[in-house]
């Protein structure tokens, strides 16, 4: 069965108050059912450079993060939503899910960006999400900007039942060659079989669009300029699947998963 889902491609400040009511904008003209992706610190604020982040409220940030909890049970919509958060003494780059029965959910990045390090803690874990879209049930993996760069975490969540990858990135560097990071989401949908959606920040040197492949790594649907916008599919989950990952030579290359701590 098809599923709705949208690639909500909004600009990003340091004003938590401001990108509440861009992600208040995008959900008021939500499908009721949709999943809708926000890019990497879309409430929160993100940029190459941190120093904003001492200056953030960590009050302020939970107030908005319950808003964004109310507009998901309000539309009725599943929402992913990129945020710095304050937990445990430390901040953290986080993918925070907010289904419309009111359920939470957090991955945590892994694999933290040069600018990060220092700054922010890393998480240990690459777990999936399990979603109810009204009947059909899908397994989510949720990766975070330079995480494309390692395939190897993407391929550890196909192998654990993800059907699709969520990618939050903020991805606006004017260093990056064009069109690398394009191919870079076309190979991992391909690759592992998986659908891809990507959302990316609406900026000037966006060097990653927002966009949705096909398990077949068909480009589905794509923005290509810098504008705010939203780029919408009908996905089928059930399309993902493991013809490649069942040929790869485990007798020469194994790719094993460690549990946290190990």
């Amino acid at each position: 069965m098809e599923i709705s889902v949208t690639a909500a491609q909004v600009a990003v400040t340091w004003d938590v108050e401001q990108n509440l009511a861009s992600i208040a904008r995008v959900l008021d003209d939500a499908r009721p059912g949709e999943v809708v992706v926000f890019p990497e610190g879309a409430l929160s604020g993100y940029g190459a450079d941190l120093a904003p982040l001492e200056n953030l409220d960590p009050s302020l940030l939970a107030c908005a993060l319950e808003d964004v909890a109310k507009l998901a049970r309000e539309r009725a919509v599943h929402v992913f939503c990129g945020s710095l958060i304050h937990e445990d003494g430390a901040w953290w780059n986080a993918a925070l899910y907010f289904a419309p029965s009111g359920r939470r959910w957090t991955y945590k990045k892994i694999n933290l960006a040069m600018n990060e390090r220092g700054l922010l803690a890393a998480g240990d874990d690459l777990p999936t999400l399990e979603v109810r879209v009204g009947d059909v049930p899908v397994t989510v993996g949720v990766q975070i900007c330079r995480e494309i760069r390692f395939p190897e975490q993407w391929q550890c969540l196909a192998d654990v039942g993800a059907q699709v990858f969520v990618y939050l990135t903020h991805a606006a560097n004017p260093g990056e060659p064009p069109g690398v990071w394009r191919s870079h989401l076309i190979s991992r949908a391909a690759e592992n079989q998986r659908w891809v959606i990507a959302a990316n920040v609406a900026a000037p040197h966006r060097q990653c669009p927002s966009m949705v492949v096909s398990p077949r790594g068909e480009v589905v649907a794509e923005l290509a300029g810098d504008e705010v916008a939203v780029a919408r599919a009908a996905i089928v989950p059930d399309d993902a699947g493991s013809w490649y990952l069942r040929q790869r030579r485990r007798d020469v290359v194994a790719l094993q998963r460690r549990a946290p701590g190990d």
